[in-house]
């Protein structure tokens, strides 16, 4: 099977645009893998891409953990990816990818006009924003944004939200890893991409970390959010156009 050259340097974008804006790259990499791949291996690719991504991020980043919320959002996290991975055999693949599409652009609208809407920082909201997140990832692949809102009620100092974050995401992604091979979504032709994804996954971090000193955040993640939409509306119209 050939490389992509075109597909791993869409990666390596993802990776570092989701580690500025703060969304994680997922919800960039899976509507991009969907142009290249089926979606269900697209799945499979995110889960070991961000393993590696995750553990990067969590070395980069190693100014502390809130391991408070690792255990209320983690948790939960876990649990309810593992259900959402499970649906995700259930479904059928096209109506995946509508449910991707308009995740996308009604998640990034919302962001773009509701700025200043966050969770009330409690346990309950924790527990709810880390189901929601966690069945988000196994079902569509991409579940970060919805962990992202959650957290931003903690007023986490930067290095310590992307560490615990990328370790809640690590707990994720190695569970649905498992279901996902349990699933038949690993398909080993692809895997001739997988140590090129670690190293971008990497590499990403890295940049991303330097872009971050460089760059607000806030400023960033309105780009991020425009992109996001985008990507969602691409993936509208990909959907319609194949099913005419």
């Amino acid at each position: 099977m050939n490389l992509s050259v075109s597909f791993l340097l869409l990666a390596l974008l993802s990776e570092i645009v989701g580690t500025v804006g703060g969304f994680g790259s997922s919800v960039f990499f899976v509507p991009i893998g969907n142009f290249y791949f089926d979606f269900h291996a697209v799945l499979g690719l995110t889960a070991l891409f961000h393993l590696s991504s995750n553990l990067s991020k969590i070395v980069l980043f190693r100014n502390g953990l809130n391991k408070q919320l690792i255990l209320y959002i983690g948790v939960p996290s876990v649990f309810f990816v593992t259900i959402g991975g499970f649906l995700s055999k259930e479904m059928n693949i096209r109506l995946l990818e509508l449910i991707l599409a308009i995740f996308l652009i009604g998640l990034s609208l919302f962001f773009l006009i509701k700025r200043k809407t966050h969770f009330k920082a409690s346990h309950k909201n924790s527990i709810i924003g880390g189901s929601l997140s966690g069945f988000s990832a196994g079902l569509l692949g991409t579940g970060g944004a919805i962990r992202g809102l959650t957290m931003a009620a903690f007023n986490l100092e930067k290095s310590v939200f992307i560490a615990t974050s990328a370790c809640i995401d690590l707990m994720i992604d190695a569970t649905r890893t498992v279901v996902y091979y349990q699933n038949g979504y690993m398909d080993k032709k692809l895997f001739i991409y997988i140590p090129f994804l670690l190293v971008i996954g990497f590499t990403g971090s890295y940049l991303g970390k330097k872009i971050l000193h460089y760059i607000p955040q806030e400023k960033f993640k309105r780009i991020s959010l425009a992109l996001i939409l985008i990507i969602g509306i691409v993936t509208l119209i990909k959907y319609f156009v194949v099913a005419v």
